[in-house]
């Protein structure tokens, strides 16, 4: 049997299942946590910690039919300055009960488009969260940056907010795929983006590109990744397209007869990964690249890579809060996620309420089911001892739940006493053996590809 038809076999070209930047999933949270949990676990973070913060702005100049992220058109910036006064209130609730002594070992901005913020905004902002808690020693501020929307003045802002790192959305360089997308965006345009943030200061840079798009062959996205490598960034995620447009409707303007078949989109991925690779980045996990020694990468070296709704990171605090309209925070007790519509936050913020609409409580079992979630996405491999020191109670368990997934997936992993390993072959199936431990029922319509 070839590599392509175990995978086969083994669903990797028609399971839908989740990205896993959490578990449980977001399917799955439930209304059943309030503003009262949210309080409460705001109040037991322990003074003197390091925490992170991600602030959502659901604002775009246009909207971009691939997208199914929350966001909202605007065509003047009436809307963003509104919104910008409604996230220094919550910042203002934040800082009454957050306990004391606490630094910012992360910072990020994200959408939408926060460069649709003019300077004075950004500083604003910028200055609301210096006054809720300074950043901690070797913290770290980044921005999402449209190159569409950005010039020196609001890269200077940035710079000097602090800004350390910048992530800029490129999908694609091939004009009929980017018409097709409803995403112009000229490689001039980003090439200009990121020379102006690297003369302002800002050297580390993000960028994000999409296998699996419309019209996309391996030729369209070799040449679309060798003209992205010219630009040096230090960090790349190359993620699948999700076309679910019976959840973003915007994506019905995407033909679906254009889209690649899953064993293409295959072929894409590993044209996109060996070029990568060949350049000297180093593959994190499933769908992130970055150079040697980009702090990532030594995370991924160093047993310390981490998941969040972001993707994979190196953050190494246990709360994240997430702030503005439908932005989720994570605390050792559970997800509380805010209301999702604008409109719906800033009533709540107004009426003097955080917004959270909904979340999930972890159980003991959540918690052991993570982590072995977690480190199948991150590590491609299980620790036995570590998860018996962190569940010393569950040693049974554990060693079950890796036992059905050894049977269940063969020779594609390696099961020890004390390590469960996904083997190289086995790689491109880490989200479907990760879905092997998940304990939630769930529709596939509410997931993505696996490939």
């Amino acid at each position: 049997m070839t590599l392509t038809s175990k995978l086969a076999k083994l669903g990797l070209f028609d399971a839908r299942v989740p990205r896993y930047t959490s578990y449980p999933t977001a399917p799955q949270f439930s209304a059943d946590t309030t503003d009262a949990d949210a309080r409460a676990w705001i109040a037991a973070i322990p003074p003197g910690s390091r925490i992170s913060l991600y602030l959502h702005i659901p604002f775009c100049r246009r909207l971009c039919w691939f997208c199914a992220c929350r966001t909202q058109g605007i065509s003047n910036n009436g809307p963003v300055a509104a919104y910008l006064s409604t996230l220094k209130a919550e910042l203002s609730m934040l800082a009454a009960i957050l306990p004391p002594d606490i630094s910012l070992s992360r910072v990020h901005w994200g959408g939408g488009t926060p460069t649709l913020f003019e300077a004075g905004m950004i500083e604003e902002l910028a200055g609301a969260i210096n006054d809720l808690a300074p950043m901690a020693p070797n913290g770290e501020f980044s921005v999402e940056v449209d190159p569409n929307e950005i010039d020196q003045s609001r890269v200077d802002a940035l710079a000097a907010a602090g800004m350390t790192r910048a992530s800029i959305g490129v999908q694609d360089f091939d004009v009929e795929i980017q018409t097709t997308i409803g995403r112009l965006q000229s490689f001039d345009v980003t090439r200009f983006a990121a020379d102006m943030l690297r003369a302002s200061g800002v050297h580390s840079l993000n960028t994000d590109i999409l296998f699996g798009l419309p019209h996309q062959t391996t030729e369209k996205i070799a040449a679309s990744v060798q003209k992205l490598l010219t630009l040096s960034p230090d960090r790349v995620a190359l993620y699948g397209y999700a076309h679910v447009p019976w959840m973003a409707r915007r994506q019905s303007l995407i033909p679906s007869d254009a889209l690649p078949a899953p064993e293409e989109r295959l072929k894409l991925f590993e044209t996109a990964r060996q070029l990568f690779e060949w350049d000297g980045y180093r593959q994190i996990g499933i769908d992130h690249f970055a150079v040697p020694h980009d702090t990532l990468a030594v995370a991924a070296r160093t047993g310390k890579l981490r998941r969040n709704f972001q993707g994979y990171t190196d953050e190494p605090a246990e709360v994240l809060i997430g702030l503005g309209a439908s932005a989720i925070s994570r605390f050792p007790q559970g997800y509380a996620q805010n209301n999702p519509s604008t409109s719906g936050y800033t009533k709540s913020i107004r009426e003097g309420a955080f917004s959270t609409s909904r979340g999930h409580c972890f159980s003991e079992d959540d918690r052991l089911r993570g982590r072995l979630i977690e480190a199948i996405m991150c590590d491609f491999e299980v620790d036995i001892d570590d998860m018996i020191s962190r569940f010393p109670k569950r040693e049974a368990h554990i060693r079950a739940l890796l036992a059905r997934a050894a049977a269940h997936f063969g020779d594609i992993v390696q099961l020890k006493k004390d390590r469960f390993q996904v083997l190289p072959d086995g790689h491109a199936l880490a989200r479907i053996i990760a879905r092997h431990f998940d304990a939630y029922e769930m529709s596939s319509a509410g997931h993505v590809s696996a490939i």
